[in-house]
């Protein structure tokens, strides 16, 4: 290659369906790195964008909640390993945006691939644990079996920006929702760096929607939208968490909330599921 010849730059864009798409309104923020140097553009998502995301998140709810714990589980293991095969890239990535030590940024890209085996781990156990027969006095049969709740938005953490997000996506997916996930407004370039990998993971078109901007603008786009079932709410911000608990309760969405320090496990799964309990007469 000349040592003249220019790189070709990236365009990030927005994942919506499966699809790579710039936001219909036109807009776009700049990027800086860690010392405001401009890194990019980004795409910056509209109201628009946000109703074609949860259109396509309710059209790929029900294929993926009709498909095996056990295949669930297998696509969230292949995007842990495709994330793996990109790791010294996306790690590399990570200390020059955010001017952290390229053995911190490891860990992180580590830390988010052991995520995503956690939960591809958990797929098939939901209803072994949340479910069973009910011991009843009576001629009848009951039992309870986890359901997902639907649309979950999630609101991802300023940083760690990748990590951060698939702790955010991971669990709401494990349990059979669908996502629509707001990148942090700060450190939005790896987030849609996802989009790639989450296309050659083999998880279905609008499964998983991706949208960068302004998080206050499109968390309370989500907050009011009425095709939104659940938000998990990781920005850490106060304010917009009172904006949000306030528009999500005018349509009765669950609402939770994650830090840095919060667990992994069933217990970031439990708010996205429902139980559905069903009574049979045996017997005369």
């Amino acid at each position: 290659m000349s040592a003249s010849r220019l790189a070709v730059p990236k365009t990030a864009k927005l994942l919506i369906d499966g699809a790579f798409v710039r936001s219909e309104s036109g807009r776009y923020d700049r990027v800086s790195d860690h010392a405001e140097v401009h890194v990019g553009n980004v795409p910056r998502a509209s109201r628009k964008d946000v109703r074609d995301a949860v259109r396509a998140a309710r059209r790929a709810f029900q294929p993926w909640q009709a498909r095996t714990a056990y295949n669930r589980g297998q696509i969230l293991y292949r995007l842990a390993e495709t994330l793996e095969r990109r790791s010294e890239e996306l790690a590399g990535r990570t200390s020059e945006l955010r001017g952290i030590d390229r053995g911190a940024a490891h860990r992180e890209l580590e830390a988010a691939v052991d995520i995503l085996v956690h939960y591809a781990g958990w797929t098939d156990k939901l209803h072994a644990v949340l479910g069973g027969v009910n011991p009843i006095a009576g001629p009848f049969l009951s039992f309870s079996v986890p359901e997902p709740s639907g649309v979950v938005a999630v609101l991802a953490p300023p940083e760690p920006d990748l990590l951060g997000l698939l702790a955010g996506i991971a669990p709401p997916l494990a349990a059979g929702n669908v996502v629509v996930a707001v990148l942090s407004e700060r450190w939005p370039l790896l987030g849609l760096d996802l989009g790639e990998i989450v296309v050659a993971s083999d998880v279905p078109g609008g499964v998983v929607n991706l949208l960068s901007g302004r998080t206050a603008e499109l968390a309370a786009v989500l907050a009011e939208h009425r095709d939104v079932d659940s938000i998990l709410d990781g920005a850490a911000d106060v304010e917009l968490s009172a904006t949000i608990a306030g528009l999500a309760a005018h349509s009765i969405k669950r609402l939770h909330r994650i830090g840095p320090e919060s667990p992994l496990g069933l217990g970031q799964i439990e708010p996205f599921v429902e139980i559905k309990t069903a009574w049979h007469p045996v017997g005369a």
